[in-house]
């Protein structure tokens, strides 16, 4: 045996994580090839995502012109249940539900074989309701365009502190259930100032899915999303 000869060996979650990059830069040409704008939202359990794309929908529907022909579609992650699907398919006729058994976090794969059940050519804007958890989703790309990050007054204002790695990673951020304000002990400079010093520049919006506050801004940032390139070349 030839001493000299030495195999290398790639951990196994560097090539999990190579495999899923890889997907996921398929996943972005295709969907800027069509010209679809998506959007990775990722928040704990019981920050409002639901609630959020609901009356996100709702809107959008209500301001949609009867003769467009293309719309929203949803992507819903979950570990059980079609509850949350379920509820947005009142709002939306495009919605698939993901079932990920016992993973914490959707993968590029997830989304491919998702888009896969929705005639893309049909739509222009496309959600992608992560797994409830700030942690674990944020290192797997999906081939979004943007990555938006929900934080709700209900769970303290100091977990943008806590999860220093959405905060860096956000396009956007939305602190949820603004209503509550008056109910409950939260700073919001306390948690304006430690988004701030993790991520000087991300967008904060202060929003209510219950009352609609905010919703103005929410609808603005979305409809100035940055130009999809329709030419994109999908060779990866």
């Amino acid at each position: 045996m030839n001493d000299s000869t030495h195999t290398t060996r790639i951990p196994l979650a560097e090539r999990v994580l190579e495999v899923n990059d890889t997907i996921a830069a398929q996943n972005r040409a295709e969907l800027a090839r069509l010209g679809i704008f998506s959007v990775d939202i990722i928040g704990a359990p019981g920050s409002g995502k639901t609630a959020l794309l609901e009356a996100t929908l709702r809107v959008l529907a209500e301001r949609r012109h009867p003769a467009t022909h293309r719309g929203p579609a949803v992507l819903v992650g979950d570990l059980a249940t079609r509850r949350d699907g379920d509820r947005l398919a009142r709002w939306c006729d495009k919605v698939v539900q993901i079932s990920t058994g016992q993973g914490c976090h959707l993968e590029a794969n997830h989304v491919r074989d998702a888009m896969r059940g929705i005639d893309l050519a049909t739509v222009d804007l496309l959600f992608i309701e992560n797994v409830g958890n700030l942690i674990c989703p944020v290192g797997f790309d999906l081939g979004q365009s943007a990555k938006v990050g929900i934080f709700s007054l209900t769970e303290g204002d100091d977990k943008a502190a806590k999860h220093p790695y959405l905060v860096e990673a956000a396009d956007l951020i939305l602190l949820n259930k603004i209503d509550l304000l008056p109910y409950l002990t939260f700073d919001r400079s306390v948690f304006h100032a430690d988004v701030r010093l993790l991520n000087p520049s991300v967008p904060v919006l202060e929003v209510s899915a219950t009352t609609g506050q905010g919703f103005d801004e929410w609808l603005a940032w979305l409809e100035r999303r940055p130009a999809v390139d329709p030419a994109a070349d999908l060779a990866v």
